[in-house]
């Protein structure tokens, strides 16, 4: 079966979505828009909805790209955490899923965090391990200088060990509440962590009970080899960007095989490849939608916003000319290169080509056309064994969304690649993910 999940987002994934006529008004920290676009996801039966986020405002120092808004700048948005134990109040079933760095926290304070979310949601969290790629993050945490990229995911990886073993602190019969005998808990069913390591020094336990799936599900999105490593490693779920089908292919059929050499099996690690969704009644006015947006795109913000991605200054540049094919090993998020330089050496696009395809899409497929259309190409990649499922970013909010989940969803409950209700009470369940046993007690 397919899994979808879909960005919480009230702004929308293209460039210019919020300027679109139709796109919401007033979003800025807007809480019953995000209500509605997670019940809107819930309603459709969609896996779970995900928050990305990032540890400081960015963009500040390129005047015009700050004011336009992009997606990724986040000059205004709730700390995720609060969000969605907000969010678990008004929905029942939908996963809950958001970014949290390895890099500028703690790893006590990550497993609290979503380990009460857990809690509070019933079985539905999900925490996105991230190492942060945004060099400007730093000084908001007492540093001058971005930690290096080997070093971040050295410290990830003994951070993301530390919040596991932390979540395994106490046995599920830990506490026996024995109002006639006075124990409250069983001292033999809880033991502390003792993590002394390179990056962290942990006593231990958690002061959280272990949680309704035994652990919230791990999330990673990273694409170079350490990130890869680090996912096989670790995580239950992981997020790709693959440009075309093949590209997906690769990608899924790599983690999969990274996953058996760590001694999981390979079904245990889901991949999901993000897609941008266009969608429309018909095809000509999923056109419509595209060329609407694309009017609305300023070349300066739209090659501000692909100097961003690629990290690598653009400007100077003739945007009629070749795209240059860049190094791929870099310090920042390397899959938007990996992406771009496959289509340089393919198709040769000029930069204005690149950065226009990038305004409708942060390096994911963009998905368009009718419901019909959409539920095709979902298909095909799904049936390819491109990945098990997807990341879906409606372009402008809510009406991308709104026909999604009325009109895609549907058609393809109809070719019974989407379930029509939710299996089991947890995020766990949703995934088809057995919960992980405790490697203190058993």
């Amino acid at each position: 079966m397919m899994h979808i999940m879909t960005l919480l987002t009230n702004v929308g994934m293209h460039l210019n979505g919020w300027r679109h006529p139709d796109a919401w008004d007033d979003t800025v920290l807007n809480f019953d828009q995000l209500v509605e676009c997670a019940q809107m996801a819930e309603h459709a039966k969609i896996d779970m909805v995900f928050l990305p986020d990032g540890s400081g405002v960015r963009e500040m120092h390129n005047r015009e790209l700050f004011e336009a808004m992009t997606p990724t700048s986040r000059p205004a948005v709730f700390e995720p955490v609060t969000l969605l134990s907000a969010l678990s109040a008004v929905t029942t079933r939908i996963g809950l899923v958001a970014t949290a760095s390895t890099t500028y926290d703690e790893p006590f304070h990550v497993a609290r965090r979503y380990a009460s979310l857990d809690h509070l949601s019933k079985g539905r969290a999900g925490w996105n391990v991230v190492t942060g790629s945004n060099e400007g993050d730093a000084p908001n945490f007492s540093s001058e200088q971005h930690l290096a990229k080997d070093l971040r995911y050295e410290r990830a990886r003994e951070f993301v060990d530390v919040v596991l073993g932390l979540w395994d602190s106490w046995a599920d019969d830990a506490f026996l509440q024995d109002k006639q005998s006075g124990r409250y808990l069983n001292a033999d069913r809880v033991r502390p962590l003792d993590h002394v390591g390179e990056y962290f020094q942990v006593k231990g336990p958690l002061n959280v009970a272990r949680s309704p799936q035994g652990r919230p599900v791990v999330f990673h999105a990273g694409q170079s080899e350490s990130g890869l490593e680090l996912a096989a490693h670790a995580a239950d779920c992981v997020f790709a960007v693959g440009g075309t089908l093949q590209q997906a292919q690769r990608i899924t059929a790599d983690l999969k095989a990274r996953a058996v050499s760590h001694g999981r099996s390979a079904d245990s690690l889901k991949v999901l490849m993000s897609a941008s969704i266009y969608p429309g009644a018909t095809q000509q006015r999923a056109d419509e939608l595209c060329h609407t947006l694309d009017a609305l795109t300023s070349p300066a913000v739209a090659l501000g916003n692909l100097s961003k991605l690629v990290s690598a200054d653009l400007t100077g540049y003739d945007v009629d000319g070749p795209m240059p094919e860049l190094p791929e090993e870099m310090e920042g998020a390397s899959a938007p290169r990996k992406i771009i330089n496959e289509w340089v050496r393919k198709d040769s696009p000029s930069i204005r080509e690149v950065y226009l395809r990038y305004s409708r899409t942060l390096g994911s497929p963009i998905f368009h056309g009718s419901p019909i259309q959409i539920a095709d190409q979902l298909e095909e990649w799904y049936r390819a064994g491109a990945c098990d499922g997807f990341l879906i970013g409606p372009a402008v909010m809510p009406t991308s969304l709104q026909l999604f989940t009325s009109q895609v969803i549907p058609e393809l409950q109809r070719r019974g690649l989407f379930r029509t209700e939710y299996p089991g009470k947890t995020l766990r369940d949703i995934l088809n993910l057995p919960a992980p046993p405790n490697k203190f007690f058993n």
